[in-house]
């Protein structure tokens, strides 16, 4: 039996960029809001990510003069998610994206500011070279107050000394290039003044950028409406009639409690990308019996889907891909904890490589992680293990690094120590410490190198395009994202597979509500963020096109639930 009973307008389950948005949103017109959230800290997924958001046609992207049309964003969607293009929900998502992105500019603290991202793919019809991307603005969590330490930390692994850096790649240059100029020099060393200082005051880096820059925002929004964020708490059951969902159960520090909710339930969890079960059944290379990795949260084990199916929803696995596939290696953390490394930006620079363990090359390695993911678990489908190496030599791991190696002056003998970075004097010894073929290696690179040395990839047109180059090396001529490997000593890095997030989910109509398998609407139940079937298809057209459809719909869902709230008081009203 619970021990307490508490009474709202609305419950919602999860506390990323899904679930705060849409309670933010609803307690804005004028519904009783309280976010539960199972993690003892708040910020889900969302804080772990770059805090892009793919919204075309918002007023942020316009405003620093990018041009675009309704029609050629269509028609990139149409063309992007193929057989699964829902044309309903991707006019809703073009019409209410914009003015998503001017309701929270103008009415709460979750501020933008542009970007040059391109979209992933900008050479297909309707595709553009900038202007759809927009980036949560920089935020000094000490606007918290006292709610900061409840704020979950950025990822560890790609974090240098608990230092964010912000994911528009405007201030990484200044690092790399530390050692060669000394306007970067100084930026680097004003920078990790600052940032030391912070950690002696606060403990942690409070001036944070990226998805922990927008799940802060989002947050600070929710506690200025006096919405509860109440962490550590776990939705164990939904509470059904035959009206409909009534509410939840839940176990957490002031121990079992009910929430009744007059407006219903939200469900933002997170997917599944923590739920081994569920991953043996979506993912193909864990069906084969592959490792998967993931950086997202360990507390996201499908408990939205797995509520949701207890009352009925439709859950389906039906996308070319389950999930936001992304390359990642396994570096050694402090206290010999194992981190999980997401390759955003390594894959890009000129002199960096993958192969596969027959030594070959199978892809542009500067396309975006989710497409050289895809490209992964095809070249391994008769493989048990999905992965490759990415290799460089010493040139370029001294100017840019490799994974979780820093470039020089960093020192490297920890992680080789560990194996995580492999080091030899040539190809032919890299190939056999790494176990790949050595003399595929020699000649694969031999090949490469024949177009490299004058900037061209032969084999996969690497660098020809406006996003292959985004990420690259705009100084390295003439193309950013080519050079030779060929000054030893050589290095190579084992990569996995891992993900950003899941694509597949719970069905849903345009607002949320939850579908069962003969398509009625289970009442007052909704889902947002990764939780519900992804808009995308199972595709990846741009930076963030995971979070803008999240904050849209959540926008979305919760304008539905108070416009059926004031639908239902008036109909009271006039009986």
């Amino acid at each position: 039996m619970s021990t307490a009973q508490q009474n709202v307008d609305l419950v919602v389950v999860g506390s990323g960029a899904g679930g705060l948005s849409t309670a933010v949103v609803a307690k804005k017109r004028g519904l009783n809001v309280v976010v539960l959230e199972k993690a003892p800290v708040f910020g889900g997924t969302t804080a772990f990510s770059g805090g892009v958001l793919w919204i075309p046609g918002n007023s942020v992207s316009r405003a620093a003069g990018a041009q675009d049309t309704k029609d050629a964003s269509r028609e990139y969607m149409k063309n992007e998610t193929g057989e699964y293009f829902n044309e309903v929900a991707v006019d809703v998502f073009l019409e209410k994206g914009p003015e998503m992105v001017d309701f929270f500019q103008n009415n709460t603290s979750v501020q933008f500011i542009p970007t040059l991202y391109p979209d992933y793919h900008p050479t297909v019809p309707g595709g553009v070279d900038i202007g759809r991307s927009i980036l949560a603005k920089p935020f000094d969590i000490r606007e918290l107050g006292p709610e900061k330490d409840r704020l979950r930390p950025p990822l560890e692994a790609i974090t240098f000394i608990g230092m964010m850096f912000n994911s528009s790649n405007a201030d990484l240059k200044h690092f790399f290039n530390a050692t060669k100029s000394f306007t970067s020099f100084s930026y680097v060393v004003k920078r990790l003044a600052n940032h030391i200082k912070e950690l002696a005051l606060y403990k942690r880096g409070v001036h944070v950028t990226s998805g922990n820059a927008l799940a802060a925002r989002l947050a600070k929004s929710a506690f200025d409406l006096g919405i509860p964020i109440l962490t550590s708490t776990t939705v164990t059951e939904l509470i059904e009639d035959e009206q409909g969902i009534q509410g939840v159960r839940t176990k957490g520090p002031q121990g079992e409690q009910t929430f009744y909710a007059k407006q219903g339930v939200v469900l933002a969890a997170g997917g599944f990308p923590q739920d081994k079960e569920r991953l043996k059944l979506a993912f193909p290379h864990v069906k084969q019996g592959g490792s998967h990795h993931s950086p997202a949260p360990s507390e996201n084990t499908g408990d939205g889907v797995r509520l949701a199916e207890s009352v009925g929803a439709d859950f389906q696995i039906k996308y070319p891909a389950a999930a936001a596939w992304m390359p990642v290696s396994l570096p050694p953390l402090a206290g010999g904890r194992q981190g999980v490394f997401p390759h955003l930006l390594d894959r890009y620079k000129p002199g960096v490589i993958g192969v596969n363990h027959r030594g070959k090359r199978f892809t542009n390695e500067s396309e975006s992680y989710h497409d050289v993911g895809a490209a992964m678990i095809e070249d391994c489908a008769n493989d048990k293990q999905t992965e490759m190496w990415l290799i460089c030599d010493q040139k370029t791991m001294s100017k840019y690094g490799l994974g979780y190696a820093k470039p020089a002056p960093m020192p490297l003998g920890k992680l080789i120590k560990s194996g995580y970075l492999i080091k030899a004097n040539t190809l032919a010894d890299l190939g056999r410490q790494c176990g790949i073929d050595a003399q595929t290696l020699e000649q694969t690179v031999a090949e490469y190198n024949q177009g490299a040395k004058q900037g061209k990839d032969l084999q996969f047109q690497r660098g020809e395009t406006s996003f292959n180059r985004y990420l690259a090396d705009p100084e390295h001529k003439p193309n950013p994202c080519v050079a030779p490997v060929e000054q030893g000593p050589f290095y190579a890095v084992h990569v996995f597979m891992g993900d950003l997030g899941t694509f597949d989910g719970i069905q849903t109509t345009v607002y949320g509500e939850a579908l069962r398998t003969d398509g009625s609407i289970i009442p007052n139940l909704y889902v947002v963020g990764n939780d519900r079937a992804s808009i995308m298809g199972g595709n990846y057209p741009g930076a963030g096109i995971t979070l803008g459809p999240i904050l849209t719909f959540g926008y979305v869902t919760a304008n539905h639930i108070a416009d059926q709230m004031v639908s239902t008081q008036g109909k009271e009203n006039a009986i």
